[in-house]
């Protein structure tokens, strides 16, 4: 068992990162608890690796400052800093076994006897067993252990991990999220996880900090994001979105009315972020529950009315997508808990939800084209 120890928080201040004129990093301001497992969530050339290098002290800040509790890193070199990085490409010597691997900084560092640490990390790790085999002769996922071991073995104040399971198999990388999780949870270090991938972002971390265009769009635990989106690109990075440009019609002391498409819409107060006049109105497709046209609907839930267009079976649920009346295709995927009794392509159906599921953007300035194609490239 690795013992735990005092971590320090990580403080970004004004950081601020410019190629030429372009500003691939704005005016960062960011705290990363100490001891936290911290997800940098964003689409290619968001600004996300960028941070992290300078984190790591790869890249210098064109404006700002780096610390670690009250130490200044800014200015220190890579080496220097109590900061380790863990690639997707592992970086592992392969002349060297697994053993010696993880014992390569300790040996750099002059100390001469090596082998209570790195039985330790072999045992966090659960790679014991493997102490002299070569990294060829592992998977991909061990492979990946190694690498956090001998990064761990430092005693770094903060681990960055710069997409480390992007090279993995879809279920290998499902239990790696997992070993990560319950790896950074046992050694207490602060974990700083740069990737696109909205899922091993939400599995794996305790903050989310969703990045674009060189600026923090949102933070927070990442089933709060998810449930209450601040920004339309918040509500289609993370996870799906179908969303309705509006005008809000009405206001009451517990919801708003907003109407889009000759419809009437309601959203709770507590969760509409629309402080002025143009609201569009978001709802998750797992949310939404699609019956036939002329079904009995409850009066509380509000409706659209469309033809379904596509049908895919994805084994956990089907995910239905539907025309509306006004021509725009809505996503719906409902659980497949119930044998047979499924809409189908050309069925005229209801897609309804409780108005407790929907959110609130804000809409100025943002048409209903906009609306619709605002999904972001990763």
């Amino acid at each position: 068992m690795v013992e735990s120890r005092k971590v320090e928080d990580l403080h970004l201040r004004n950081l601020t990162k410019r190629f030429g004129d372009f500003v691939a990093v704005d005016d960062l301001i960011l705290t990363i608890p100490a001891g936290s497992f911290f997800a940098l969530l964003g689409p290619s050339g968001c600004g996300k690796t960028t941070t992290l290098r300078m984190v790591a002290g790869l890249e210098d800040p064109s404006e700002g400052s780096i610390s670690i509790g009250e130490q200044d890193v800014t200015g220190l070199r890579a080496f220097k800093r109590p900061v380790n990085t863990v690639f997707q490409s592992y970086a592992l010597f392969p002349h060297l076994d697994i053993f010696e691997n993880v014992a390569f900084g300790l040996r750099r560092r002059g100390v001469k006897d090596v082998k209570p640490a790195v039985e330790a990390m072999l045992e966090l790790v659960e790679l014991t067993p493997m102490a002299r085999r070569k990294p060829k002769q592992l998977s991909g996922g061990q492979q990946q252990r190694v690498a956090v071991a001998r990064a761990l073995i430092n005693e770094p104040e903060v681990l960055l991990l710069d997409e480390p399971l992007g090279a993995l198999d879809l279920k290998l990388r499902r239990q790696m999220q997992i070993e990560l999780k319950r790896i950074q949870m046992e050694v207490g270090t602060t974990f700083v996880h740069v990737t696109h991938d909205q899922e091993e972002a939400m599995t794996m971390a305790d903050t989310v900090a969703v990045m674009n265009e060189g600026r923090i769009e949102q933070m927070g635990a990442p089933a709060d994001i998810y449930e209450l989106p601040e920004t339309v690109f918040v509500a289609r990075f993370l996870g799906q979105s179908n969303l309705f440009a509006g005008k809000r019609e009405s206001s009451g002391s517990d919801s708003v009315t907003v109407a889009a498409h000759g419809q009437q819409f309601t959203i709770p107060n507590s969760r509409n972020n629309a402080p002025g006049g143009d609201v569009i109105v978001g709802v998750r497709p797992e949310k939404m529950t699609i019956v036939d046209a002329g079904d009995l609907i409850p009066d509380e839930h509000d409706r659209i009315a469309g033809r379904v267009v596509d049908v895919s079976y994805t084994g956990v649920s089907t995910q239905y997508l539907v025309k509306t009346s006004w021509g725009e295709e809505i996503s719906v995927f409902e659980q497949n808990d119930v044998v047979g009794d499924q809409s189908a392509v050309g069925d005229s159906v209801e897609v309804h939800w409780a108005r407790d599921h929907a959110f609130g953007l804000d809409g100025t300035g943002t048409s209903a084209d906009d609306v619709e194609s605002a999904m972001p490239v990763v």
